[in-house]
């Protein structure tokens, strides 16, 4: 049975270290450099005001409940498999945990995978309560019958949790208790709270909040300011008027969105060779897709040198990279200007700072973003280190996933936060936030160490030859990314080829779906995934991590 709210797996219960005091075990359990839960400083009192209790709903490796009562600067909390009821027909079996910080009373996020209960939790309910029969409810609890009246969203009414039987020395014993609900005025005969599965502060469910966390806990902050927003700053998208002024233009003309003036010109033309019967996707619609996914995609582009690999002609007509910004591009457009660029270099690089920067370049027949991996305010500094899974020619999807898949063991192992994205072509490529003061050889150096250990697992698939014709048709594990300048095709990015493939940022568990293909997702189907799902390349946003070592 559950020795953890975080985890049902039976992990045995540690009693804390001398000196920790009462979450000393909640703080063993756990390594606040990788997980965004509160460590749990010296925890605030209720200041006299009325005690709060809070159940959350948890999916670690099962999905249970967590009850939670504040008592004597803590919360005293209940693992219940089966949730909470106010059925008074219904006993639930109540598994006692160690005690968690008070911060950690309206946590709602995601543990990161590895760590100990790893997994997402939504503030199910939450409120108040008094103590039933005493005025010690700590000593209630110590001696194994616990009363409350409870004031949440969803439960209202006595809860009153027993303990099973066994000495307070069996630990695994008295770690049993039962919770069940009087049969008050509160009661309700047949009562399921999974028929009730949205956070009561965000009204979202488990799996939307997994999607799409708004917070992490950074335990290096005081409790007080350890609440750090993962969502970007909010960025407008285009209006339904633009867009239906879009709709309405000709083959071309001036556009006005984002408080800017477009000149588009060919909307008309068709870009994208069709797909699986479906007709060519034409330039308006790159246009259309380019403007509503800006938002999304803004914060991997922004105060970075952009590269555009143009295809005037359409994706069916070779391409060319174009690095250097024209000169009659608008005064508008974000620019930067390379002040160590030699005789032959890029001087002036377009920097995708705003919206209206990105449909230009799209309008210029850039189907394809590639964003430099350093910011140009630091361009030797890499943010990113990069992971390309390059299939060779004899590289089946099965094998390219047996790759992406060992990496995304070894990474949990390691307790490094990344995330994944198909590349719209044949290939999977994973990104990994780093701390500031790494360079390129830091960064190339670690990524060889790790895909050379992965590659050693699976050598029938990995060949480490530079020039493509010496592989024999197999994959590589391109560590060589991770030089300045160097760039990959960034997220939400269309993909010059028929359909309008984009790079799409997936979920881990993805690469265990059937249906997962590396270009299977379209400018036509991407913006409703991104509607359903929230940006799954997220967490790259968050802060850079120092990079284990890997000997």
């Amino acid at each position: 049975m559950a020795r953890d709210g975080g985890d049902l797996g039976g992990r045995p219960r540690r009693e804390s270290r001398a000196g920790r005091g009462r979450l000393g075990t909640y703080q063993d359990k756990r390594d606040f450099t990788r997980t965004p839960e509160p460590a749990g400083a010296t925890p605030p009192g209720p200041d006299g005001g009325p005690r709060r209790f809070v159940v959350q709903r948890h999916r670690a490796r099962r999905v249970h409940y967590d009850l939670r009562f504040e008592i004597d600067g803590v919360l005293v909390s209940w693992a219940v498999p089966n949730g909470p009821t106010l059925d008074p027909a219904v006993k639930r079996l109540a598994v006692h945990v160690e005690d968690h910080p008070i911060e950690y009373l309206d946590f709602e996020g995601v543990i990161p995978r590895g760590q100990y209960g790893g997994g997402d939790v939504i503030v199910w309910d939450i409120g108040t309560w008094e103590p039933h029969g005493t005025d010690d409810p700590g000593a209630a609890v110590a001696a194994g019958d616990f009363h409350a009246d409870v004031h949440g969203s969803k439960l209202r009414g006595r809860l009153v949790l027993v303990r099973r039987g066994g000495s307070r020395g069996d630990r695994r014993e008295s770690d049993q208790w039962l919770l069940l609900h009087k049969a008050d005025d509160d009661a309700v005969s047949g009562w399921n709270p999974e028929d009730y599965p949205e956070s009561v502060l965000s009204g979202r469910t488990n799996e939307q909040v997994r999607a799409d966390p708004d917070r992490e806990w950074r335990s290096d902050l005081p409790p007080a300011q350890a609440s750090v927003a993962l969502r970007p700053p909010h960025i407008p998208g285009p209006t339904d008027a633009e867009l239906t002024a879009l709709d309405g233009l000709g083959a071309g003309g001036r556009w006005e969105a984002f408080g800017r003036e477009l000149r588009l010109t060919n909307l008309d033309k068709e870009l994208f060779p069709g797909r699986d019967g479906e007709p060519p996707v034409t330039k308006r619609e790159l246009i259309s897709y380019t403007a509503r996914i800006a938002p999304v995609v803004l914060p991997y582009l922004a105060g970075r040198p952009l590269n555009m690999h143009r295809f005037p002609g359409g994706a069916a007509k070779p391409g060319f990279w174009h690095k250097q910004l024209p000169d009659h591009a608008p005064q508008w457009i974000p620019r930067w200007r390379n002040p160590d660029a030699k005789p032959g270099e890029t001087t002036t690089y377009l920097v995708a700072d705003e919206a209206a920067a990105l449909v230009w370049a799209a309008n210029f027949g850039a189907l394809e973003w590639h964003a430099w991996t350093a910011r140009a305010s630091d361009p030797a500094s890499p943010t990113y280190a990069l992971i390309d899974i390059d299939p060779g020619e004899a590289t089946s999807w099965d094998d390219v996933l047996v790759l992406a898949r060992l990496h995304r063991t070894a990474l949990e192992h390691l307790g490094v936060r990344a995330a994944a994205k198909v590349t719209g072509r044949r290939g999977i490529q994973v990104w990994i936030p780093v701390a500031a003061g790494l360079t390129f050889r830091d960064t190339r150096t670690w990524t060889e160490q790790l895909s050379k250990a992965i590659g050693a697992i699976v050598p029938e698939l990995v060949s480490w030859k530079w020039d493509v014709r010496d592989r024999g048709g197999l994959a590589r594990l391109d560590y060589t990314q991770n030089v300045h300048h160097k760039t990959l095709v960034a997220p939400y990015s269309p993909r010059a080829a028929a359909g309008a493939p984009v790079s799409a940022p997936i979920a881990w568990d993805e690469l265990d779906d059937p249906s997962l293909r590396p270009d299977g997702f379209t400018i036509r189907t991407m913006l409703d995934r991104v509607a359903e799902r929230g940006d799954e390349f997220r967490t790259v946003l968050g802060e850079g991590q120092q990079l284990p070592p890997l000997h």
